[in-house]
């Protein structure tokens, strides 16, 4: 017979055990056998960026197996940087394009088209993050880099974008930041010349996503995504003009003609939009149409970016009615997360190579709102190659439901285009 001394201290380590396997990711710690399940614990921890600590524990009356207690990796101070960064870097662009002089405008060597707004996101970016997170070790995948402006030709330029930054910073209410000089801008710039890969944690950056739609005065974005292992973790999509309102033939959100959107999301947590400058979030969700013939589809606003007539027989075989919405930017990854279409297509000329800038944060956002983004072959995106995003053919975005369907249609167009060259 248990005497009740020993069933008292029996019971108090049961509590202890359950409050330690609460701590652990899906309310408790697996003991994991060699073979299918720890195939299917190790796409588990891919997908979510956990930690894993392994234990080999042996007893006499049965065979040695793998306790593996693996333990969520937050990312909370990440994103509240990030989120940070991307607001700051917002307000700054929303600033210049209201105000929007021949200056503002300066063409790179490779002649397209960038703003002080796409160096001063970049500065301003890089100069936040390293400032939130003085402890991490900083890497900055970003699409900027200084070159231009150190030439005679770049100085009013870099006078301009020093100027702006500072007034964004003086506008934050903190003191932690003196005046910057050209040279701290330079170099703030300059952060972004990493290569990236798939070890540690990089920082990837599109200051201005969608610069041309920015020069016009409609749609851009700016996008931020952190990668850990090769792997997106999280992401942030500021998008200064974008409605809160659904710009989608069936509004999902309030009538408000109120603009300016932020998109966020980490792996495994959702994703969420707020108000630029709000608080209040709102977890978004892709639409869950599975009839082709229902749905919606978005595409670049620019069709030297993406083939439009390539989409239009895509659509056609789906049997897709409503004609496509073309917008600018990763601000398609965003209306998308929300519900706004159903499908995102983009299928750039050849002789161009994706880079992983134009789609990091988006995807991580989509995807967490249940879609599913890979390439036109169905191979999942891979962003630990370095600075290319490396895809068969082209870019495909849309719900669960619809994807099988969507692959048969592009597999077909491809086809058929190929034939008839």
């Amino acid at each position: 017979m248990v005497s009740t001394r020993r069933m008292e201290v029996i019971d108090v380590k049961n509590k202890e055990r359950r409050k330690m396997n609460r701590g652990t990711v899906w309310g408790r710690a697996r003991s994991v056998s060699v073979g299918s399940n720890w195939r299917w614990l190790e796409a588990r921890i891919r997908k979510t960026g956990s930690s894993v600590s392994v234990s080999n524990r042996r007893s006499s009356r049965c065979s040695s197996s793998l306790t593996l207690i693996v333990s969520s990796m937050s990312y909370e101070k990440e994103l509240a940087a990030a989120k940070k960064a991307a607001t700051l870097a917002a307000r700054l662009c929303h600033k210049v394009q209201n105000s929007l002089l021949q200056s503002d405008v300066h063409s790179k060597s490779d002649k397209s088209p960038v703003t002080v707004a796409d160096y001063g996101s970049q500065a301003l970016v890089s100069l936040i993050l390293k400032r939130e997170l003085p402890s991490e070790p900083f890497s900055l995948v970003a699409e900027e880099d200084s070159g231009d402006l150190r030439k005679e030709s770049g100085q009013d330029t870099l006078r301009r974008i020093t100027e702006v930054v500072n007034d964004i910073l003086a506008s934050e209410g903190s003191n932690i930041f003196p005046t910057l000089t050209t040279d701290d801008v330079l170099t703030a710039i300059d952060n972004g010349k990493s290569e990236g890969g798939s070890v540690g944690r990089h920082w990837v950056l599109d200051p201005i996503d969608g610069t041309k739609g920015f020069v016009r005065g409609d749609q851009y974005a700016i996008a931020l995504a952190l990668l850990h292992e090769g792997k997106v973790v999280l992401g942030v999509l500021a998008c200064p003009n974008l409605p809160l309102a659904s710009i989608g033939s069936n509004p999902q959100h309030s009538s408000s003609n109120e603009v300016g959107c932020l998109f966020f999301a980490k792996a495994g947590d959702g994703a969420y939009m707020q108000a630029l400058g709000g608080s209040t979030q709102t977890r978004v969700h892709v639409c869950d149409i599975h009839n082709p013939e229902e749905a919606s589809f978005f595409e670049s606003f620019e069709a030297a970016h993406s083939s439009h007539d390539l989409s239009s027989l895509i659509a056609e075989k789906l049997g897709v009615k409503a004609p496509p919405v073309r917008i600018d930017s990763q601000a398609k990854y965003g209306a998308l997360s929300r519900g706004d279409g159903a499908i995102y297509l983009r299928f750039p000329h050849k002789g161009y190579r994706e880079k992983i800038w134009d789609h990091a944060a988006g995807s991580i956002v989509v995807t967490e709102a249940g879609g599913i983004a890979m390439d036109a072959a169905g191979n999942p995106l891979d962003f630990s190659k370095g600075k290319f995003l490396d895809v068969v053919s082209g870019i495909i975005v849309t719900n669960q439901k619809l994807m099988p369907s969507l692959l048969r249609a592009v597999k077909e167009a491809l086809n058929e285009k190929a034939s008839s060259l």
